[in-house]
């Protein structure tokens, strides 16, 4: 959530930000609400004053035997006008936080700026993608030659976009989960957590997903419950409404989970496949730290997602996210989009963000200073350390032989039991 005081005092900024992000909303409405809240608060507060005073009037009068009916009239008609003032200040102020929750987070200045993902810059790139010397196959049809996924029996048990993995196909499933946090719990420094799958209406609020992006969400009937979309919503929540010491930042968390989304907005794209589905894990990747550091941590925690793909031998890219591509709650995001011969190009496997303090306003996380002084949001960063349904998509296609075998990354083949091969049987 931004900061109201930074707005106001930021419009022209405010309505760039939001001119960039293709966010259409008239900031005047903030500054006249504002402008109530304010006079509201002046009124209450003279009133106040004044019944103060009366009623030490009346209290004179008393003592003196002195009619005081008409004082207090007075202060019982102030006490209404008080009271009608402050059900007055209540409903601007929650019509300001439901208009702030809705408004995107500002953009760090060094996010591009840009109408789609087709403005969005290169920033590196590793691996070369292999010349097979053949066709290369969709997963889809590697997978199904060597029975390992099985769609039909995805859509009988669900419905379109569920898919039933079988046995190496599973077993590859696991063994990803497996590397990822063994990686990241071992050479990066994460804490691993297993965090409820599904959570409260205010944890997908503090993160930023509502009310905003409701449609795209599963809720429990009858129950104030949801599934998560993604880890980052109960990792990042995990100090909601809590002041941290300065020492005890940065926090690394990571954990695997599945994620369930409604895909509402992608009508007919990718529906062959599971490279988009309403259900899929991932590995994911969150950090708590001071505005300070922050940047320099989202450089570390997206160097984390490389490595996942590198030792999965998997040619990708680095690409920073333009003001009409990134997400809402996002100040600056790299995708990394790794390469999947059959579409002959790359597509996202991990988004790693900064949010600044967008997402600790909206949960008051918060930290002391070791320094002392007040104490102050803290910055909260999240990456897929990778999706994992993605990954193993990316394994198939780019391992392929031309007799429909696959070769499994060596960094992978502990995981598999020793197997390096997938062949038909």
């Amino acid at each position: 959530m931004l900061d109201l005081r930074w707005i106001l005092a930021n419009r022209e900024e405010a309505e760039r930000c939001l001119r960039d992000r293709r966010h259409d909303f008239d900031l005047g409405v903030l500054e006249s609400l504002d402008g109530r809240r304010r006079r509201l608060i002046a009124e209450t507060e003279e009133l106040k004053a004044r019944r103060n005073e009366g009623s030490r009037k009346v209290g004179e009068a008393k003592r003196s035997g002195t009619d005081a009916s008409a004082l207090m009239e007075e202060i019982r008609l102030m006490g209404d006008g008080i009271r009608e003032r402050d059900s007055a200040l209540a409903e601007v102020e929650d019509e300001l936080k439901r208009i702030l929750m809705t408004l995107p987070n500002r953009l760090h200045e060094s996010t591009p700026v840009g109408a789609d993902e087709n403005d969005n810059p290169m920033v590196r790139s590793w691996g070369a993608p292999k010349d097979f010397g053949f066709e290369p196959k969709p997963h889809w049809e590697l997978a199904e030659d060597l029975g390992i996924m099985d769609f039909e029996k995805g859509v009988m048990l669900a419905q379109s976009r569920f898919t039933l993995l079988r046995g190496m196909g599973a077993r590859m499933e696991r063994a990803l989960i497996s590397f990822m946090l063994d990686l990241h719990t071992t050479r990066h420094g994460y804490m691993e957590m297993e965090p409820p799958f599904m959570v409260r209406s205010e944890i997908l609020e503090g993160t930023g997903q509502l009310p905003k992006f409701a449609e795209d969400l599963y809720r429990i009937e009858g129950e104030d419950l949801w599934m998560i979309p993604t880890a980052e919503v109960p990792l990042t929540n995990l100090h909601r409404g809590t002041i941290l010491e300065e020492s005890d930042l940065p926090k690394y968390y990571t954990a695997y989970t599945p994620c369930f989304r409604r895909e509402a907005g992608s009508a007919g794209r990718d529906v062959r496949g599971m490279l988009r589905q309403h259900q899929f894990d991932k590995v994911e990747m969150v950090k708590l730290c001071t505005p300070e550091t922050s940047y320099e941590e989202l450089e570390k925690l997206t160097a984390n997602a490389e490595r996942v793909l590198q030792l999965l031998e998997l040619p990708y890219r680095v690409v920073a996210l333009c003001s009409g591509d990134i997400g809402f709650g996002a100040a600056k995001t790299y995708d990394l989009e790794v390469w999947l011969p059959s579409q002959g190009k790359y597509r996202e496997i991990s988004s790693c963000s900064n949010c600044e303090d967008f997402q600790a306003r909206r949960m008051d996380t918060r930290y002391r200073p070791a320094g002392g002084g007040r104490p102050r949001f803290v910055h909260t960063l999240n990456g897929s350390g990778v999706a994992i349904g993605r990954a193993l998509i990316a394994v198939l296609e780019n391992g392929q032989a031309q007799d429909g075998s696959i070769r499994i990354p060596e960094a992978l083949v502990p995981y598999m039991g020793g197997v390096a091969e997938l062949r038909r049987n």
